[in-house]
């Protein structure tokens, strides 16, 4: 049996719902063990359901990865952080994507680079994000990465 155009639909607002959902999670300062478990498994739940959208868009992929990467971040496990950082770098330098997503992307490895460390890479990161901002034309984009920017872990 093949997919329907209804459950095209159904991918897309699960993938949106899922996307809401994990950003809740990770705005909580008393997230439980569970709630991390849960965090993690949205975020790529809602990776896997843009991947089932026909026609999807290759941005909604890379954000998938971004949002992942952000996820595995806060959860300190610096490895699949990268992972799905360097996969959204892939996206964006290869396919047709927003102007902020090459600046997400730096910016996502170069939290990557630092929860796991290592410190030079991911201030070449950063510095590489903050210079790919200049070709954001809205304000309010550039505004996202910037203060993404901002809350990146620092050298000790």
């Amino acid at each position: 049996m093949g997919e329907t155009e209804t459950s095209h639909v159904d991918h897309r607002r699960l993938a949106v719902d899922l996307y809401n959902a994990t950003w809740s999670l990770l705005d909580r300062d008393d997230r439980t063990t569970e709630d991390d478990d849960a965090m993690i498994a949205a975020a790529h739940a809602s990776m896997h359901h843009w991947s089932q959208v026909d026609g999807v868009q290759p941005e909604n992929l890379g954000r998938g990865h971004w949002l992942c990467s952000r996820v595995h971040a806060v959860m300190a496990q610096p490895d699949a952080a990268a992972y799905h950082a360097d996969r959204y770098m892939t996206i964006a330098r290869s396919q047709p994507v927003g102007d902020w997503d090459l600046a997400a992307a730096l910016e996502a490895s170069a939290r990557a680079a630092a929860v796991a460390g290592d410190w030079d890479a991911a201030e070449d990161f950063a510095a590489r994000a903050r210079a790919a901002c200049a070709a954001i034309a809205e304000d309010e984009d550039r505004g996202v990465i910037e203060s993404d920017l901002e809350t990146l872990p620092q050298r000790p």
